[in-house]
């Protein structure tokens, strides 16, 4: 033992010397240290290593890129034989070389955590020709636990997935595979350190407390991330040590996966996302017929708020619209006449367009199934985007930047706003439902920006269609029993552990929409969305210069104290209006009034209440949200909770009611929105202020007059000539 000690000090002073004469600082020469790796194919785990690889400057040798894996099925039990006849063909060629050390780790599942001088410095500290990684658990033959040497403190087992040694002792090592390529490479190292004469001869040593080997099967809770120096290492908190290699072996992927987000310099606080300018794909410039082609897959799946908008987006992308396709599944009766209405400007975009509705009666998972084969058997078919009718997709470059990204499978992170509820998990639980991760937060609130690899991604993301092909052979990824179709196809895709899920949040992408308790069987349900889906509320009811009107830039005063701003668009008013009719039931302008406390109304209007509609909730946020602003900035020194007991539509006639006499409101300021055009639904009308002998003869559809209620402002309701007159009346603040 004495003598090896002397002679890794005398190797780890050559080391330092060589060092010292090539100039390098903190770096070692790279005859002196070799690691060597196993990959049949250039897997997105491999390009993972090969990333750490090149940002600690190690040199690497990959034996068996291009060749048949003949080694078994190691995910789900014995094999891997393969690796050890191919590193005994290897060693070979280094078995006089003394002067160098060889690590043999795997790399679909593997990180390095540090540079060389670490690692040599770690290695020579164990006094020892060959050290194996060690875990907790015997395998794979549990039998053999009993036969290893007790540990005081540390994993107790043989691990095969990372071993560092003295090139000869290596090759000396080898040399006794004697096997067939699907036998297990970890048994048949775990026999010779189990016999003590030949753990003794090859000066075998396991690294029972995670110096420089850290597998994660068994020591999740034990291993967390360290940030240093604009790097991030794992730290081992049960030994206090910082592993130089991090193993993902057994059911541990997504562990691995979570910290190759941030392993070496993927992300950090100081540098952000280290590797995010790497392997980017430039479209800019690339001629429009030589940009990808992408089959873009539309699921409506549930009735969804605010359809009209999502299908317009469609037409506002950012990309040539000659590279793509569009195939739209409609599961929905509620959306057909949407889709309708829509058809023929998505049919006069889009290169070509398939459409599946109702009536074929497709599960979720068979409609997925089906567009993402589409793709598959098209050799054109560059990518597959596929996009669920809830995501608010606002970026019209969302489709550039996912292909920019050049994965296999990426993802535009989006979320509810002012809530955590995204389209990708973190983490999963043992049971394959979600959990929280770590970091989950952070990501979502945007505080930690990157590309990031997650278990579980839902509702928008792009497909690589040579992936398709090449990977995803199975026609129905979508559907596992008691597995909704997202589940299935994430399932599916981590199963074949060479394809990362990734999402992105470099850049806003959009929204994520609420679909619960939308309820179809109104006229216009996207009326009641306020509070459950408030910006695409605002988009499509709040008028584009609302905004202004906060600026005092689009507000007038026609008389004293009386203000006029636009408030609502189009669509506003017409389905404001439209359910109101819809329910029909006015009060006809009686002064018995069973809906009010008293039952008694002293100057009645042919009306209909919110509370009527249950819309008197929505429409209480509207005046919390568009309302109360506006009226703190035009009387100032007035604060408002924007309360109001009645709220309700007016309708005027000649033949009806034409006019409403002159009153005071009960309220302390009212609002008044005209829902319709004077000259073309309706003549006459209007609003006239005796006190002040001025009148509002001209309301413009959209346009709430806002004035004082009880004192101040007597008022009349001017007669209507012609047609019928809407507006929409709030006594606020009674």
């Amino acid at each position: 033992m004495e003598g090896r000690r002397a002679a890794a000090a005398a190797f780890l002073a050559a080391l330092v010397l060589g060092a010292a004469a090539s100039g390098e600082q903190g770096a070692v020469n790279a005859d002196n240290l070799l690691v060597i790796t196993a990959a049949t194919e250039e897997t997105e785990g491999y390009e993972r290593f090969l990333r750490t690889v090149r940002y600690f400057n190690y040199t690497v040798q990959t034996l068996g890129l291009g060749e048949e894996w003949r080694g078994g099925d190691v995910a789900r039990t014995v094999g891997g034989g393969q690796k050890v006849r191919w590193l005994k063909e290897e060693m070979a060629k280094h078995a006089a070389r003394e002067d160098l050390v060889v690590m043999f780790v795997d790399s679909y599942d593997v990180l390095l955590a540090s540079g060389p001088v670490e690692l040599l410095q770690k290695f020579m500290a164990f006094g020892s020709r060959i050290v194996f990684s060690a875990e907790g658990f015997c395998w794979p033959e549990w039998g053999l636990a009993e036969r290893y040497p007790p540990v005081s403190s540390g994993k107790r087992f043989l691990n095969s997935g990372g071993f560092i040694g003295f090139a000869p002792a290596v090759h000396r090592l080898v040399q006794l595979w004697k096997y067939k390529d699907d036998d297990d490479d970890q048994l048949f190292y775990t026999r010779i350190f189990l016999d003590p004469g030949l753990r003794e001869k090859f000066g075998l040593a396991l690294d029972h407390k995670s110096k420089i080997f850290q597998n994660l099967n068994g020591a999740i809770d034990e291993v967390v991330l360290k940030f240093e120096q604009n790097r991030a290492r794992a730290r081992n908190v049960a030994y206090d040590t910082l592993p130089v290699v991090i193993h993902g072996n057994g059911p541990t992927k997504l562990q691995l996966n979570y910290l190759g987000n941030y392993i070496p310099n993927a992300w950090t606080y100081e540098g952000g996302c280290g590797g995010c300018g790497q392997g980017l794909l430039d479209l800019a410039g690339t001629p429009e017929e030589e940009l990808p082609q992408v089959l873009v897959g539309v699921f409506i799946e549930q009735p969804t708020p605010f359809l009209p908008q999502f299908l317009q987006r469609l037409l506002g992308w950012d990309y040539p619209y000659s590279r793509l396709h569009l195939f739209i599944h409609n599961r929905e009766v509620f959306h057909e006449r949407h889709v309708q209405e829509s058809w023929e400007r998505l049919r006069g975009a889009f290169a070509s367009l398939k459409l599946v509705g109702p009536e074929e009666e497709l599960s979720q998972g068979e409609a997925r199934d089906m567009a993402m084969d589409i793709c598959r058997q098209d050799p054109a078919c560059d990518y597959y985007l596929s996009l669920d009718t809830d995501v608010a997709l606002t970026n019209p470059r969302t489709l550039r930047a996912l292909i920019g990204q050049n994965r296999k499978i990426i993802a535009p992170m989006v979320s509810r706003p002012g809530k955590l509820w995204s389209n990708f998990w973190g983490a999963l639980s043992p049971e394959g439902y979600y959990a929280r991760a770590e970091d989950y937060v952070e990501l979502v609130q945007g505080k930690r920006v990157g590309v990031w690899n997650v278990p579980y991604i839902s509702q928008v993301y792009l497909v690589r269609g040579k992936t398709l092909r090449s990977e995803l052979h199975d026609r129905s990824i979508f559907t596992l029993a008691e597995t909704d179709p997202d589940m299935a196809f994430c399932k599916n895709v981590r199963e074949r552990q060479g394809i990362f899920l990734h999402i992105t949040n470099l850049e806003e992408f959009g929204r994520l929409l609420a679909t619960a308790g939308y309820n179809t069987s109104r006229l216009h349900p996207d009326l009641w969305q306020i509070t459950e889906n408030p910006l695409d509320w605002e988009e499509k009811y709040i008028h584009e210069n609302y905004s202004r009107v906060l600026d005092e830039e689009m507000v007038e005063q026609p008389c004293p104290d009386v203000y006029w701003f636009p408030v609502f668009t189009e669509a506003a008013c017409d389905e404001l209006v439209g359910e109101v009719e819809h329910f029909g039931v006015w009060s006809g302008g009686s002064h018995k009034d069973a809906r009010l406390a008293g039952g008694y109304e002293n100057v009645p209007t042919d009306d209909v209440h919110l509370t009527q509609l249950g819309l008197e909730g929505a429409w209480l946020r509207f005046l919390a949200n568009y309302v109360g602003p506006v009226a703190e900035r035009l009387y100032p020194g007035y604060y408002t909770k924007a309360r109001a007991l009645l709220n309700f539509v007016v309708r005027y006639r000649p033949e009806q009611q034409p006019a409403l006499r002159p009153h005071h409101d009960s309220s302390t300021f009212t609002i008044n929105i005209a829902l319709n055009s004077k000259g073309t639904d309706y003549e006459g009308g209007g609003c006239r202020f005796l006190r002040y002998d001025c009148a509002v003869e001209a309301p413009r559809k959209g346009w709430s007059l806002m004035h004082p209620g009880r004192l101040t402002h007597f008022h009349e309701g001017l007669p209507t000539t012609r047609g019928t007159r809407y507006i929409m009346v709030s006594f606020v603040d009674p």
